[in-house]
């Protein structure tokens, strides 16, 4: 398809959900009811359109402006919605460029929604026991994507950069993702008692534990906020995290409800009425996700946050999921490392590790995209 057969323009949030029908394995945050958590930034929802005036793909684009600019950053998370296995790269991303550029984007951050490697959780584990201190990406794949290393090749040609693998998170969605599988190879779904079993022995003991431990686990609701966000400031302040304001969890659940009541949900486990844990999980077409979590620092040894886990892989094997996806963790395998926990924890729960073709930078201002970059070095250095 030649790039002048391709037109882009705002849409309605109606025409990207139903875009979105197409794509079950689209992350939340291309959903429209995601702007609505997002306030600090102006969104708007943009289409392809062939010369027949077809819808051929489109995206949720999020703007910043830059301090003391009025220029933007322009953001894709986890987008565009498209055929990325026969799209021409050129043909969709020259018109989106140039429409963002004329709207006053000085630099462009596209999330596409591809994984290049995957890890099995158990070469994980057994890396970090032999006391592995490289990274993930030295170990055996389970399974490479063409695709995605075509496109990834594809875009470097076309101008976009992105960061180097680290330890480290960088701005904006990690890299590399933990996902418990819930079908097999062949497609066929997996029971609760088949998922269990990609756990290290360590945490099926604590789910067995957990589950004769008399605990109540209940849907909470708007009303419950207070008491969620209360557990989780006393987690935030524990493992030494910034955590967000209780209104930001009160936009999200009844953002993301509105549209489609019930894909998020908040949980909470209590013993003897007392919060021990508590979590935000959403579910929407064939993927789930562990969001937020938080716990007590009283009665771990019922292991709440375990139960709630079995509780959140029963539902989304239950609601025909493909993956539950407990979200970002670091490349590393060393456990000295600031963030070698996080990956342990996530293989163990039977995670495999993903690498996805992570954050790509277009600038449609040089000097404007430069100063930026510096800005977010110097900023994450502090």
């Amino acid at each position: 398809m030649a790039a002048d057969q391709l037109t882009v323009r705002p849409i309605e949030a109606s025409e990207h959900s139903g875009n979105l029908r197409s794509h079950p394995h689209a992350s939340f945050l291309q959903f429209p009811e995601w702007a609505n958590v997002k306030p600090d930034w102006r969104a708007e929802i943009l289409g392809w359109f062939d010369a027949g005036g077809a819808l051929r793909g489109s995206v949720l684009a999020l703007h910043r402006p830059a301090p003391a600019l009025k220029k933007t950053l322009a953001y894709l998370p986890a987008g565009p919605l498209l055929d990325w296995a026969t799209a021409d790269l050129e043909a969709y991303l020259g018109p989106l460029l140039a429409y963002l550029k004329a709207g006053g984007a000085f630099l462009v951050r596209m999330g596409p929604p591809l994984v290049q490697k995957t890890w099995a959780a158990e070469t994980v584990r057994k890396a970090i026991a032999a006391g592995d201190t490289g990274l993930v990406t030295t170990l055996e794949p389970k399974c490479t994507d063409a695709v995605a290393q075509s496109v990834a090749a594809r875009l470097a040609a076309l101008g976009w950069t992105k960061p180097q693998v680290s330890e480290d998170f960088s701005a904006g969605q990690p890299e590399f993702q933990a996902r418990v599988p819930l079908a097999d190879a062949a497609g066929q779904r997996l029971d609760t008692d088949a998922v269990l079993a990609r756990m290290d022995r360590s945490s099926r003991r604590q789910i067995r534990i957990s589950s004769r431990a008399g605990l109540e686990i209940t849907e909470g609701s708007v009303a419950d906020l207070a008491a969620w966000h209360a557990l989780y400031r006393e987690t935030a302040e524990r493992d030494g995290f910034t955590g967000r304001p209780a209104s930001y969890f009160e936009r999200m659940l009844r953002s993301l409800n509105a549209a489609d009541p019930g894909s998020c949900v908040l949980y909470l486990a209590r013993h003897e009425g007392r919060l021990l844990a508590a979590a935000i999980y959403v579910r929407k077409g064939r993927v789930a996700w562990y969001v937020y979590a938080a716990s007590s620092s009283g009665e771990r040894n019922l292991f709440a946050p375990r139960a709630l886990q079995c509780r959140q892989v029963a539902d989304s094997i239950a609601a025909g999921c493909d993956w539950y996806d407990l979200g970002g963790l670091s490349a590393t395998l060393d456990q000295d490392h600031r963030l070698g926990g996080l990956t342990m924890f996530k293989s163990s729960l039977g995670g495999d590790v993903v690498q996805t073709l992570g954050e790509w930078d277009y600038p449609l201002n040089r000097p404007l995209a430069a100063a930026f970059d510096f800005y977010m070095k110097h900023r994450n250095r502090h």
